[in-house]
């Protein structure tokens, strides 16, 4: 059965909207002086449906998944560093780990795809497709019912997990190269363009990177599409069920925190299908990998950070959560200038 792509409140709600924004306009300060916090109250309002809104609960997920292609050397890591991270995730060692700690995110690792078997254990969803996508350079990564069952599984963890609020991670060596293929052939961006150096790749490894993901581009144009077989043929599972994810938290009101470039392919692919989607998606950090700036510009968004970051996990969304619970606690917390007795402009 096809993944039925599940219906998202509209966030264009102008009655809302004036409320949100008087409130924030009779804080103690000038009108605007907050900047984009103000802009990320009145979506998180929008979202959630309310002039008062409040975050609870939030949810890091990292989806994780292995990539037949990663077997040509479009990596500059071995394959067998996905379950390993995995691992690392699930010890609390990683980058993401770290700092789900400290700003109190509850981490959920969901292996969609490793090529590997792990012990069961908290925190861990085994949500396995398959040991991995097959190489997309002799045929399509995926096949139709593998898509629909990532996309559903993808939605069904969400719908699983509390809270009101999903930041979106991911892991597994060579997922680059299929964000880079889906940006290209999502956006029209020239193919090279969209192809960055992934794990650290040097210039030969990079021109070698290029003219593989060419030769998988020339395979595919022609038969993939539609936006669900573009995904076979080019994406992996951990990206599809960040898709699925993206889709179900939209459909419950839920904040979407978007990390960086693959989590970022992933609801660019995703808005095709639902294009509602984007105005409940906070696009956390601008990647240093290449395409994440074309993805941006393609989409009309403007990330919170700009850190020159291209580690992935999840570590740019958990980096830039407590500006988003910064924005719900000023519109909650901070006095107005009736409240406070402090005397506004003019008067």
């Amino acid at each position: 059965m096809a993944f039925p792509v599940p219906p998202i409140p509209t966030t264009h709600d102008a009655a809302l909207l004036q409320r949100l924004r008087h409130r924030i306009d009779r804080k103690t300060k000038p009108l605007g002086a907050l900047g984009r916090l103000e802009s990320l109250a009145l979506q998180v309002g929008l979202v959630q449906g309310t002039d008062r809104p409040v975050l609870s609960a939030p949810q890091l997920v990292v989806f994780a998944g292995d990539h037949g292609i990663a077997a040509r050397g479009v990596s500059a890591y071995p394959t067998d560093v996905t379950w390993q991270m995995v691992e690392n995730f699930l010890a609390g060692g990683a980058a993401v780990s770290v700092l789900a700690r400290q700003h109190g995110l509850a981490l959920t690792v969901v292996d969609a795809g490793v090529n590997h078997t792990f012990a069961p254990r908290a925190g861990l969803l085994d949500r396995k497709v398959a040991p991995g996508t097959a190489d997309m350079l002799d045929g399509p990564a995926m096949i139709a019912t593998q898509l629909d069952q990532a996309l559903q599984s993808g939605a069904d963890v969400v719908h699983g997990l509390p809270g009101n609020a999903v930041l979106l991670g991911e892991m597994g060596i060579g997922n680059t190269s299929s964000a880079s293929l889906l940006l290209a052939l999502l956006s029209g961006e020239p193919l090279d363009d969209c192809i960055g150096r992934g794990t650290g790749l040097d210039d030969a490894g990079l021109a070698r990177k290029r003219a593989l993901l060419g030769q998988v581009m020339d395979r595919h144009r022609a038969t993939a599409a539609s936006p669900r077989e573009l995904m076979a043929a080019v994406g992996g599972f951990e990206i599809a069920m960040i898709a699925g994810a993206a889709l179900q938290a939209a459909s419950e009101r839920r904040l979407v925190v978007v990390d960086g470039f693959i989590a970022g392919a992933a609801v660019l692919w995703a808005a095709r299908l639902a294009p509602a989607l984007l105005s409940s998606c906070v696009w956390a950090h601008s990647s240093a990998e290449a395409g994440h700036r074309l993805m941006t510009r393609h989409l009309d968004v403007v990330p919170l950070l700009d850190l020159g970051l291209r580690l992935g996990e999840g570590s740019g969304a958990a980096l830039a959560w407590p500006l988003v619970e910064s924005s719900v606690r000023i519109l909650a917390e901070m006095a107005s200038f009736e409240s406070a007795g402090v005397s506004d402009k003019g008067a």
